[in-house]
């Protein structure tokens, strides 16, 4: 058997606020003993409402943040202390994609130099390698041409893409994707899924990819497991998890997915019938 590129064992977090002079500490508990595994070249779907966990989850699985509780393991190794020059060259093998493109990429720099930069952090390589990456890149993206573009000369699809091509430029063993579709309209969604499938397969990436949307973790997802106030309630292959779920929350963000035909929303009705019954 593989073992897991990425193992989370029992893993906490608690977030503490307040505590001043006239209120009290409230300790809130946002990831709460989740295990999870994750194999070389799996898409694993973290799935949950807002406030279920799965962002924190998700920079704990990244080194971002370390668990109070439990243990992340990358390779079968603790991460490094968040800051420190061992975390610094991880970052170059566990990439983070997040919600809001325009927010991750600096409004001045011309987005080759973006992707540029982060070559010169994490490989050592002459300048016209370096070019040769940035272009070549560009292009598996379809960005290409486009490199002396800043990122208000593009739109949201485009700047998704070129935060794409600055995370696999340095070809990172495993990419974290953190509502990377949410902000975008539902056709433009479609085709960067629909990339990072096709890229996926092209780097051989292991995936994390978050989401509120089942149908979103139905198309990306190998597995998906589900979040609920911090804990993984199901953890399933996404068929079996689609066809037979088994939590009750499952069941519930199953049955908010807008049936596709009169047929499917019938059978959704007669199973869930067939539920209520038994």
């Amino acid at each position: 058997m593989t073992d897991p590129i990425l193992a989370l064992k029992g893993v906490t977090r608690r977030y503490r606020t307040g505590g001043g002079f006239f209120s009290k500490e409230t300790i809130t508990t946002a990831v709460d003993d989740v295990s999870l595994t994750v194999a070389p070249g799996e898409v694993c779907a973290i799935v949950g409402e807002s406030g279920s966990g799965k962002s924190t989850l998700a920079r704990i699985a990244a080194g971002f943040d370390l668990p109070d509780g439990g243990a992340a393991l990358f390779r079968g190794a603790p991460y490094a202390r968040p800051g420190s020059a061992a975390w610094r060259r991880e970052r170059a093998v566990v990439q983070f994609v997040f919600q809001n493109p325009s927010g991750a990429l600096d409004p001045r720099a011309s987005i080759a130099s973006q992707i540029g930069e982060m070559l010169t952090t994490h490989e050592r390589c002459d300048p016209a390698t370096r070019a040769a990456r940035i272009d070549d890149i560009l292009d598996r993206v379809g960005l290409a041409g486009m490199g002396r573009r800043v990122p208000q000369q593009m739109s949201g699809g485009q700047l998704q893409r070129a935060v794409l091509a600055r995370a696999l430029v340095v070809r990172p063993e495993l990419l974290i994707c953190d509502e990377a579709v949410s902000a975008l309209d539902v056709s433009v969604q479609a085709q960067i899924l629909n990339l990072l499938m096709s890229l996926k397969d092209e780097f051989g990436l292991t995936m994390i990819f978050i989401t509120h949307d089942l149908g979103v973790a139905r198309h990306v997802g190998d597995r998906i497991a589900v979040m609920q106030k911090g804990r993984i309630v199901e953890n399933r292959r996404t068929h079996y998890l689609f066809d037979s779920p088994r939590a009750a929350y499952t069941r519930t963000l199953l049955a908010a997915i807008p049936a596709a035909t009169p047929a499917a929303r019938r059978a959704r009705e007669a199973a869930a019938a067939r539920e209520t019954a038994a």
